[in-house]
């Protein structure tokens, strides 16, 4: 993600832009190999943080009704997510990550 960080942050990029990013670059190198992880439920939060981490970046801050900035909470990602055509993949990475990695932990 940290080569890609300027990318995710980039103004000119829309939000579909760097979903496209993430799914096509980023995710894969993340789970490459997941089948043969032998993945802890420590290990599969991380991974499920990881990634949270990065749509926050796509997504961005949220701003109050007061004005002020705040990250997003994870509800609102889970909201975003099931609002876009990205549920599929992120139900897809769930499984992958959650039953075919937890088998071999």
């Amino acid at each position: 993600m940290f080569a890609n960080k300027k990318l995710l942050k980039n103004k000119d990029l829309n939000a579909a832009s760097k979903l496209q990013i993430y799914k096509s670059i980023i995710r894969p190198i993340v789970t490459y190999g997941c089948e043969t992880w032998a993945m802890t439920v420590t290990e599969q939060n991380h991974v499920l943080v990881f990634e949270r981490r990065v749509l926050r970046k796509i997504y961005g801050p949220t701003q109050d009704n007061d004005g002020a900035w705040r990250m997003k909470t994870n509800e609102e990602l889970e909201k975003l997510i099931r609002k876009k055509k990205y549920r599929k993949i992120y139900k897809i990475t769930k499984i992958t990550l959650g039953s075919t990695c937890n088998q071999n932990g």
